[in-house]
Order: structure tokens, then C-alpha cells, then sequence
């Protein structure tokens, strides 16, 4: 969805130079949850580029079996971003359609209540599954850091970072919808895993960045 009434092309049509403009446009979408999920995306595929690099080369031949494990885990990783950019505008939209229902009557405004609060959690959860997408992301890298081609590890080091800035990013939607969601647990239970994604998420990179940087050094 894009959240321009009368579009017919699907994000996914939309060229770079699309994406860009219309990000940088007056309408909401594609917004910060959108952006997010498309830099994880990119940091998706830088992995299998670095991937790709690596399979079929002599050199690296012992390491094939994991490299064509980290190649399909980073396909479908790069998919579930792209819809992630999707699954966030249509989020928004959802909500925008939740907020301006009818609360003339008392049963108006607690059917508004209720629906809003429906969207509250399902445009928190959506940036959420993109910080976890992210974080797999991260071990990818990780992974792929000592044993990928030498000559396209910088590439991995490229994907660390972009995803654990769109990781980071991603949970600014969900910081922003939580003080407007009224189910105690379900707040405890997103805050606690927001804490975890940024705690593994900043090992992981920190972790695949020094193998990247050893192994440009050792070069």
C-alpha cells in the first residue's frame, strides 16, 4: 500500500529515485517504518552479494556449505524486509482509518477505542518483526565475516551496519506507539524484547565489524 490514494504501482515497482522522492514528499508514507524496513533490506542484500561472491570460488571452497546456508537465509531475510515496507504504510493507513471513525455516541467512541487500540498493536508489532528480521540479519554477517570472499568483505562490514541502524530505527515506531497502547503486558512484553534486540543486536555488529576489519587488515 502506498498511502497515496490513486497509486496503482506496487512499492515494489516504484524505482530507487520513486522511493526517494516520495519519501522525502508531504505525504506520511513511506515513513520512518517504511525506510527502515527497506535499509534492512539493503543490508539483506548486501549479504548475498558477499554470498554470491563467495560460491564457486576454489579458495573459498571448505566454507560452501555455510555460505549457500547464509545465501538462502539472506533471500528470504531480504523478502520479509520488502514487505516489511508494505506491511508498515498499510499499518499506517489502518490507523489513519481507526482515527477518523465517528465518536458522536458513547458506542462510537468505544468501538474508535477499541479499533485504535487494534492498530496501535499491529503498527507496533510490524516494526517489531523488522528489528528481529535485522537481527538475524546481523548474525548473518556475523557468520559470513571470517570465511566470506576477502574481496567483498568490506560489503559484509556495509551490511552490519545498515542493520543495526535500520534495527535501531525500526524500534523508534514502536517506541513511539507503546505509550498510546493501554494493555499493561503487552507493553512489558515489547519493551522487554526491545531491550534485547538492541543488546544482541549491537554484539552481533560489533562483533561481525572486527572480523571485517581483521580480515582488511590481514589482507
Amino acid at each position: 500500500m502506498s498511502g497515496n490514494a490513486g497509486d496503482e504501482k506496487r512499492v515494489e515497482d516504484w524505482t530507487t529515485a520513486e522511493f526517494l522522492a516520495r519519501s522525502a514528499g508531504p505525504s506520511p508514507t513511506p515513513g520512518g517504518g517504511s525506510v527502515s524496513a527497506y535499509t534492512g533490506a539493503l543490508a539483506a542484500a548486501m549479504i548475498c552479494m558477499a554470498a554470491n561472491l563467495t560460491l564457486g570460488k576454489e579458495k573459498y571452497r571448505e566454507a560452501e556449505p555455510l555460505v549457500n546456508e547464509i545465501f538462502d537465509q539472506g533471500r528470504t531475510l531480504l523478502e520479509l524486509c520488502q514487505k516489511g515496507v508494505n506491511e508498515d504504510m498499510a499499518e499506517f493507513a489502518c490507523f489513519m482509518k481507526a482515527f477518523k471513525m465517528p465518536k458522536g455516541t458513547e458506542a462510537e467512541k468505544k468501538q474508535r477505542r477499541e479499533t485504535m487500540q487494534s492498530a496501535l498493536i499491529s503498527a507496533t508489532d510490524t516494526p517489531l518483526a523488522v528489528s528481529r528480521n535485522c537481527l538475524k540479519i546481523l548474525q548473518l554477517a556475523k557468520d559470513l565475516a571470517p570465511i566470506g570472499n576477502a574481496t567483498a568483505i568490506s560489503d559484509v562490514g556495509v551490511a552490519a551496519y545498515l542493520a543495526e541502524s535500520a534495527l535501531k530505527s525500526a524500534l523508534f515506531s514502536v517506541d513511539i506507539n507503546l505509550p498510546q497502547i493501554q494493555d499493561q503486558s503487552y507493553r512489558l512484553r515489547v519493551k522487554m524484547e526491545r531491550n534485547r534486540l538492541l543488546s544482541e543486536g549491537a554484539a552481533l555488529c560489533a562483533e561481525a565489524v572486527a572480523a571485517v576489519q581483521e580480515r582488511i587488515l590481514s589482507a
